[in-house]
């Protein structure tokens, strides 16, 4: 990315962009990283539907300002394709993760997770007519071989195999809802995109989760950890993620994807004596090496 002359003349903005551009990406993987810790935690005792508005009213709270302020932008017209996407990125996904939370470590919804970035290139290719090219599909078996790994592997939790399948399919409406953002909204900032998708879930959510809203008493503890969820992992995250894209960006600021595995397991090891398994290890080896030689052919 920097030629010659600007790798041998540092100025101040290079210097501080060096070491920012790092320190973002590992502070945005440390957020996503703990949303499945914090799944966890929350997802027994609020349920998946209740966990989920939870997440996208708040994570679009934190947005709103950034919506109000492109409002201009936002005609009547457009709110359907909003809601259809919403719903594709942001409100399905959630429950899928939601519950493979209440099946399985969190390491293994954070490996699946990154599959999105691959699921992007086959989606393209199969409905948009893109090419794929020979090492995006080498690299598309080498992270599905990753899932079956993982989902025949023994990890904390009752149903691995299920949650692996709900966390690939959540991966997979990633790909299906990249592919939309990309071809059917143009010229709108992207956190006030982000605000007005995350809103429009939460408004299809609330009369679902209203109605399955747990009848016990929720603890203090899973509060902590939804509001958590909702405030930081989404709305905060969101915010620096389209930052990163805006300075960076997005070829860039996609390597996050190989980070948050990462996190995700060292957060779940260090607060919820969650251990790393041989199946997660080498799953998450090989889906994140397939997403890697991915963004290699893309480059």
């Amino acid at each position: 990315m920097n030629s010659l002359a600007t790798s041998c003349i540092e100025t101040p903005a290079n210097s501080e962009r060096a070491w920012l551009t790092p320190l973002e990406l590992c502070l945005l993987a440390a957020m996503w990283g703990a949303s499945f810790m914090f799944q966890r935690v929350a997802a027994p005792e609020f349920g998946t539907l209740a966990l989920v508005e939870i997440r996208l009213g708040l994570g679009a709270l934190v947005l709103l300002p950034f919506l109000w302020i492109a409002r201009s932008s936002f005609p009547l017209r457009l709110w359907p394709r909003l809601a259809l996407i919403g719903a594709i990125n942001s409100a399905i996904p959630f429950a899928l993760f939601a519950w493979g939370a209440q099946h399985a470590a969190a390491g293994v919804g954070a490996i699946t997770n990154s599959m999105a970035v691959l699921f992007t290139a086959l989606v393209a290719f199969l409905f948009y007519g893109e090419r794929i090219g020979l090492q995006r599909a080498i690299a598309l078996i080498a992270g599905l071989a990753g899932v079956v790994v993982l989902a025949s592997g023994k990890t904390e939790g009752d149903n691995v195999a299920g949650a692996v399948a709900a966390g690939v399919a959540a991966a997979f409406m990633y790909g299906i809802g990249a592919n939309l953002l990309r071809r059917l909204v143009h010229g709108i900032p992207p956190v006030a995109l982000a605000a007005a998708t995350l809103s429009c879930s939460a408004l299809l959510m609330l009369p679902v989760a209203v109605a399955s809203w747990p009848e016990q008493q929720i603890s203090p503890k899973a509060w902590f950890a939804a509001v958590m969820i909702g405030f930081v992992c989404t709305g905060a995250a969101y915010a620096l993620y389209y930052r990163l894209i805006q300075r960076v960006g997005a070829a860039r600021a996609v390597t996050v994807t190989y980070l948050v595995p990462l996190f995700a397991v060292a957060w779940a090891w260090m607060l919820l004596g969650e251990a790393l398994t041989l199946p997660m290890a080498i799953a998450g080896a090989l889906i994140i090496g397939s997403v890697a030689l991915s963004q290699r052919a893309a480059s």
